[in-house]
């Protein structure tokens, strides 16, 4: 935790040096915020065996604003602030605690910070890419038997989840405001310490690396660059 605390500060240093010198530049940084729609997997693996994940659909709530710095008209940067719903679902849990099998949503409410680049034609079509780092604030988790929701878990600042997660991303902009977005999690969505009150270690043996693929409106280009 310590590392990523540290790693943190350092991109937040890093872009507060880099926009502050923002007035040696022809362009003033800008903000522009939008939506994400969410498409999201996971790599999962219990106790050595690699489990299915299906698609979740997260439409809301998800909401990112960035603070953007355009050095030319073919390169820029972007940092800000996330609001992301992410989670993934699997129908092969194993619970410890009894060796059945169920099904499970999981997902946290994340805070993130961005830090990335901007290439190509940044008036129409451009790649960009990324590092993010998340806290999670909020954590769900339902177990479904034959269809029927049978327990919900929920919490602030759960121990269940990592407090903090990360990854890379990348994706393209298209020149109407249509954006699709690629992210991978480098960091485990548990906390595979966790000990409930019954002494058990109910994600002990769980390894789930999100990914999801989005679809974003408005990111980059707010309504002032249309009506400009």
């Amino acid at each position: 935790m310590k590392p990523l605390i540290a790693l943190a500060l350092f991109t937040l240093s890093f872009t507060v040096q880099v926009f502050s010198q923002s007035k040696e530049n022809k362009s003033e940084p800008y903000v522009t915020s939008g939506g994400e729609l969410i498409f999201s997997f996971a790599n999962v693996e219990q106790n050595g065996n690699s489990e299915s994940s299906s698609m979740r659909f997260s439409p809301v709530f998800n909401l990112q604003v960035m603070l953007n710095q355009d050095m030319s008209k073919n390169f820029g940067l972007f940092t800000g602030l996330a609001v992301r719903n992410v989670g993934y679902i699997t129908n092969d849990y194993i619970d410890p605690s009894d060796n059945l099998t169920y099904k499970k949503k999981f997902r946290t409410y994340n805070l993130g910070l961005p830090l990335g680049f901007k290439a190509g034609n940044l008036d129409k079509t451009f790649f960009y890419g990324g590092y993010e780092v998340e806290l999670a604030i909020t954590y769900k988790e339902k177990t479904y038997v034959g269809g029927d929701k049978t327990d919900k878990i929920t919490g602030w600042f759960s121990d269940r989840p990592e407090l903090f997660q990360h990854g890379f991303l990348a994706g393209v902009q298209f020149p109407r405001g249509v954006n699709l977005k690629f992210k991978y999690y480098l960091s485990e969505f548990h906390n595979r310490d966790y000990t409930d009150n019954a002494g058990i270690k109910p994600y002990g043996g769980l390894k789930s690396n999100i990914f999801y693929v989005s679809l974003n409106f408005l990111l980059f280009k707010n309504l002032d660059f249309y009506y400009e």
